[in-house]
């Protein structure tokens, strides 16, 4: 926060927020569109984030308050005691922490004076392991917020008191676009005007399930030639993805487009969004192309079955199955007036029931309910 002058004690509520992670994914997003929110219902909310971190440099553009830091694993002592000092002399009321190791740094400076209660949000169903630290980290934290049912019974089940879980969905905001930016994207990867195309957005990682989607596209392509597909994304996995599906032979017909800051044109030039996720702790990519008001097949995952409800605003199928998945596909395709049925009721719930502003508004009742100035 260059220029803010001395740090001062606040009579307010100040929240600060933790966040390692040095990439822009969707937990990232997360803490921007927060800090965002908050700052713009008046709560002093400051960012410590890695030095040099997308995140970091994207809130500094935006003007929100952020601080750098090295931040180097969830044991960087430096770093917790600077944390600590920051929340001391600033005031703050909340220490808010948004990943795994950003908790324990969390944890750590409350050890090392900071007396701030600390919010800790779960973002991703992987279970933790149940050793003895686990069971002490998830236990100090005096509340743990969880984005979906998934993650909350994940943390029942590691020993959290109900007491202390708080259930808040993430929140998204439609993505810009602008008219032509859709058709645009569709040339660039050289889709016809009568062709369908039939897109994945992700981070190329095993839980995305991106192999399920590629080992789908010939029993799609089979029975509707007209299907194109496109993965759009960067991760470990690409290799792996790109050759699986030259074994398979795919040619033109899955084209990976690498990362892109166009996703709302993305989002506009696809026919079908798919979600291939065995393991999600939410979804936010799914509510991406609700808002879009694209018909949605997704693998009934994690958290997915809180967004999308089967036949209703969405389809969805059994995880790791790749010919569930064809024939989701299929039925969305084979019914142009049902999909957009289902697209119409799509965007409503998601504009609805996850919208940024009910997120932001769900975290300043949890803290002040923490702080004592109402429930929480």
């Amino acid at each position: 926060m260059p220029g803010a002058g001395p740090l001062r004690p606040a009579e307010g509520l100040r929240v600060l927020h933790v966040d390692t992670g040095r990439t822009w994914r969707g937990g990232q997003r997360q803490v921007f569109l927060l800090h965002r929110g908050l700052r713009e219902r008046g709560v002093d909310s400051l960012l410590v984030c890695s030095a040099g971190g997308v995140l970091h440099d994207r809130a500094r553009a935006a003007g929100l308050p952020t601080r750098g830091m090295g931040l180097r694993g969830e044991w960087d002592l430096v770093s917790a005691w600077r944390i600590s000092r920051l929340a001391r002399r600033w005031g703050a009321g909340v220490l808010h922490a948004h990943s795994s190791h950003a908790h324990t740094l969390a944890l750590l400076a409350r050890v090392l004076g900071a007396s701030a209660p600390v919010v800790v949000t779960r973002r991703v169903d992987f279970v933790p392991r149940p050793h003895p630290f686990n069971r002490w980290k998830y236990g100090r934290a005096d509340r743990i917020v969880a984005i979906s049912r998934a993650v909350e019974g994940i943390l029942r089940e590691l020993g959290v008191a109900p007491d202390r879980i708080r259930r808040i969905p993430s929140g998204v905001e439609p993505h810009p676009v602008a008219p032509g930016d859709g058709q645009r994207f569709r040339r660039e990867l050289g889709v016809a005007p009568d062709e369908i195309l039939v897109g994945n957005v992700g981070h190329l990682v095993d839980h995305k399930g991106q192999r399920y989607l590629v080992d789908a596209v010939p029993r799609v392509v089979e029975a509707e030639p007209r299907a194109r597909f496109v993965i759009v994304g960067e991760g470990e996995l690409e290799g792996d993805l790109r050759a699986q599906a030259e074994r398979l032979g795919l040619g033109d017909r899955l084209v990976f487009a690498g990362l892109r800051t166009d996703i709302g044109g993305v989002l506009d030039g696809l026919d079908v969004f798919v979600m291939s996720s065995h393991l999600e702790g939410l979804g936010t990519s799914v509510i991406d192309a609700m808002l879009a008001e694209k018909p949605v097949v997704a693998a009934a995952a994690g958290g997915i079955p809180d967004i999308l409800r089967d036949g209703v605003d969405g389809v969805l199928v059994p995880p790791r199955d790749p010919e569930a998945l064809a024939r989701g596909i299929l039925r969305v395709l084979g019914d142009p007036a049902d999909a957009a049925r289902m697209a119409r009721a799509g965007r409503k719930r998601a504009a609805s029931e996850f919208g940024v502003d009910r997120m932001v508004d769900r975290y300043v009742a949890l803290y002040r309910g923490l702080t004592g100035r109402g429930p929480g």
